[in-house]
C-alpha cells in the first residue's frame, strides 16, 4: 500500500490527476483514491494498493511539478524525533560561504561548497580545504556574520515549535560549526546540537578543526542513536538539502528534501520544492489551527 500527500497548484487539479492516473496505470500502479484532506484543505491524499513508490512519484512529478510531497507505506503520523540539517535548510545561507566573504574568498569557497553539496567532492576533504582558507580570520567576523548575514528559513521556528508541542524531540545536526549552530538552535527552538568546531587561537581561526568531523555518517548515526534512545519503533523525521544529508534522509521514517540538490531529492521519500518549511506540517496532516506561530 502507498499513501502520497501532495501540495500543488490547484489549477486544473482534476485534469492533472486524470493524467497522472493514466501514467500510473501504464506503470502498473493503481489509484484507489485521491481527495483533499478535510483538516488540511491545501493537501491532497492519494492512495494506491500497490508498492511501486518510484512510479507513483514520477507521475506526480510529471503532472504536478513544482510540488511539495511525501510518499510512504502508511498514513503519515506526527514524529517523535525531528532531526535537521542547518545550512540552506533551517537557515537560508551556507555559513562557511558567508564567513568566506569576510576573508575576501566567498566565490572560491562557495564553489567548493556547491560541489560538495552536489556530491561531487569528498565532504571531509572539502570541509578541511575551506576551513584552511579561513586561517587568520578574527572570530569577531563570526559574530558580525551571524548578526548581519544569517537568517532563518521561512517557517523554521513554527515547524520546530509545533513539533515540540506534540512531544517531538528536536535535534540540529550540521556539517557546519557550533559557532553558528548553537545560536541558530537557540533561536529556532532545537533542544540538542551536533556540529563541527572551528579551532581558535588568540582570537583568530587557525585554519583547522577541533575534534571529530560531523559528516554524513555522523548525521545518520545521530538519528539512529536518538531513535534507539526513544524506542526502536519511534517515527522519525529528517530534513536536509545536500548530498551530505542523504544517509540521514534515507534512515528516517520521513526524509524530506528541502529545495534540495537532485541527489538528495531522489534519495528522500518527501520533498519541498515550492513552499516553505510549514509545508512539512501540512504533509504530516497537522491542522493549521494547531501550529505554534513564531
Amino acid at each position: 500500500m502507498l499513501i502520497a500527500r501532495l501540495i500543488a497548484e490547484p489549477d486544473h487539479l482534476s485534469a492533472r490527476i486524470d493524467a497522472a492516473r493514466a501514467e500510473m496505470h501504464e506503470a502498473g500502479v493503481r489509484l484507489a483514491s485521491a481527495a483533499m484532506l478535510d483538516f488540511c484543505e491545501t493537501t491532497m491524499q492519494i492512495a494506491s494498493p500497490d508498492e511501486d513508490a518510484a512510479a507513483l512519484r514520477q507521475a506526480l512529478d510529471d503532472h504536478f511539478a513544482p510540488t511539495d510531497g511525501l510518499v510512504c507505506d502508511h498514513e503519515p503520523t506526527i514524529p517523535k524525533l525531528f532531526i535537521s540539517d542547518m545550512d540552506s535548510t533551517m537557515i537560508g545561507q551556507e555559513c562557511i560561504d558567508e564567513l568566506g566573504d569576510f576573508a575576501g574568498l566567498k566565490e572560491r569557497i562557495a564553489e567548493i561548497t556547491e560541489r560538495a553539496m552536489q556530491g561531487e567532492l569528498d565532504f571531509e576533504e572539502a570541509l578541511r580545504e575551506r576551513v584552511g582558507l579561513l586561517k587568520g580570520l578574527s572570530i569577531d567576523a563570526i559574530e558580525e556574520c551571524l548578526a548581519s548575514r544569517i537568517r532563518p528559513m521561512p517557517g523554521a521556528r513554527t515547524l520546530v515549535e509545533t513539533l515540540k508541542k506534540f512531544g517531538c524531540r528536536t535535534v540540529l545536526v550540521t556539517g557546519g560549526f557550533h559557532h553558528f549552530a548553537d545560536p541558530v538552535a537557540a533561536q529556532l527552538g532545537f533542544e540538542f546540537v551536533v556540529g563541527n568546531r572551528l579551532e581558535v587561537e588568540d582570537g583568530k581561526l587557525t585554519g583547522g578543526l577541533a575534534g571529530p568531523i560531523v559528516d554524513s555518517s555522523v548525521k545518520k548515526a545521530t538519528l539512529l542513536a536518538e531513535v534507539a534512545a526513544l524506542g526502536e519503533d519511534v517515527t522519525s523525521l529528517a530534513t536536509g538539502d545536500g548530498a551530505n544529508d542523504i544517509p540521514m534522509l534515507e534512515a528516517a521514517t520521513y526524509g524530506i528534501a528541502y529545495h534540495a540538490k537532485p541527489k538528495a531529492r531522489a534519495a528522500a521519500n518527501g520533498w519541498i520544492d515550492r513552499g516553505d518549511l510549514t509545508s512539512v506540517l501540512r504533509l504530516l496532516g497537522i491542522d493549521e489551527q494547531e501550529w505554534v506561530r513564531a
